[in-house]
């Protein structure tokens, strides 16, 4: 059986770390061809020595002189930069694309991807909620395959599969709700960051952490599942869900609903995409649904938690609107970490930029990458 050559962008971010797990584990299927990384030369350099692939990606100087003296391997070329990156995305010959990228940084990589025709199995949310249209319009382009990642919609994705999406009446996204679920505004005026990162369910990166504590993270989900599925945002519902079991649902309009099921983790959603459309017996953790004994369902507090609210308006609006969330989302959130900034005074600072920054209704490129640039200022000058 030929293996499939693997390229993951982000290899040492926590969707990164859990693929190349998976890769290890099914050696005889996969072979890790291209690493990349922003700043984490140490763990990177473990990787590149540990699985030798023919690429190695970093974007420091710092991490690639780091890297270049201690690599050492005749197998493995470095190479530094974003540029250096698309590049080899676009020339060298890779079977699937795993974008684990976290932020806008993953889009012109995801860009090079389509343009190539690799198939891509895209972890990062911000590249569709930033240039939705621009990159539904490649995928058709160049009749690109996307295959989502993400715990929700690869769910929708198991979920449709066989099945008509005319037939789709609605597609319900479950959020856990976060370790502030029930929290009034007074009550989330004095949460720490420390707390702020107890995710009840989930092991995530920081970022995503924080997201998923302002439910910022369910608001991109709903940005994600309207251009991953082509479908209207008055389709798309949300649920909180505290167990985490249920990853998604579909509702069909004969009053079926279908919907994917597991323990919180990625390794099932990694394994599927990089797999597809086959599946493979795996050592991920089992559903006991005795043990679990029941699943609960509430409506998600739009009031209390405001991120939501703005995706909608997002999908709405389209446009400019939701590369000025993402930018200014992504810069609170990383002064919240500093501790720079109160937990409340992210929703602040991103209502802030909406109303500040002037809004494009068809932005190309271009315009987005200047647009994320002058949030990404504005929001900052701010804080």
């Amino acid at each position: 059986m030929k293996k499939k050559k693997i390229a993951v962008l982000g290899s040492t971010g926590s969707i990164g770390v859990q693929a190349l797990k998976i890769i290890k584990e099914f050696s005889e299927n996969f072979e890790l061809s291209l690493i990349s990384a922003n700043s984490s030369d140490k763990l990177l350099l473990e990787q590149a020595l540990f699985f030798q692939p023919k690429h190695v990606i970093i974007n420091t100087e710092s991490g690639y002189s780091y890297i270049k003296k201690n690599l050492k391997s005749p197998f493995t070329k470095l190479h530094l930069g974003d540029q250096a990156l698309c590049d080899l995305i676009e020339g060298e010959d890779f079977d699937i694309v795993l974008v684990a990228i976290v932020g806008f940084a993953a889009l012109l990589p995801t860009i090079s991807a389509i343009k190539s025709g690799k198939k891509i199995a895209l972890a990062n949310k911000e590249t569709l909620v930033v240039a939705g249209q621009i990159i539904s319009s490649l995928v058709e382009k160049h009749d690109g395959n996307i295959i989502p990642v993400d715990s929700e919609h690869s769910a929708i994705f198991q979920c449709i599969q066989g099945e008509s999406f005319d037939s789709v009446k609605n597609i319900i996204l479950t959020a856990s709700g976060g370790p502030f679920r029930g929290y009034n505004k007074q009550q989330l005026e004095n949460v720490s960051l420390k707390n702020a990162l107890k995710h009840p369910n989930w092991n995530m990166g920081a970022k995503i952490t924080i997201d998923s504590a302002t439910l910022m993270n369910k608001g991109f989900e709903l940005i994600e599942t309207k251009w991953l599925f082509d479908v209207s945002f008055e389709k798309i519902k949300v649920v909180v869900h505290p167990e985490s079991i249920i990853h998604s649902l579909v509702e069909y309009q004969d009053g079926s609903v279908i919907a994917q099921l597991g323990e919180p983790s990625m390794y099932i959603p990694i394994l599927y995409a990089l797999n597809f459309p086959k599946r493979i017996k795996s050592s991920a953790p089992k559903l006991d649904l005795i043990k679990i004994k029941s699943l609960n369902f509430e409506e998600p507090n739009k009031k209390i938690f405001k991120h939501l609210g703005l995706a909608y308006e997002a999908i709405k609006c389209g446009g400019s609107y939701g590369c000025v969330l993402n930018a200014s989302n992504e810069v609170a959130v990383s002064a919240f970490l500093k501790e720079k900034i109160r937990f409340i005074d992210m929703i602040k600072i991103i209502e802030k930029s909406i109303e500040k920054i002037t809004f494009v209704q068809n932005p190309n490129l271009e315009d987005l990458l200047e647009i994320d640039l002058e949030t990404r200022k504005f929001a900052n000058s701010i804080i």
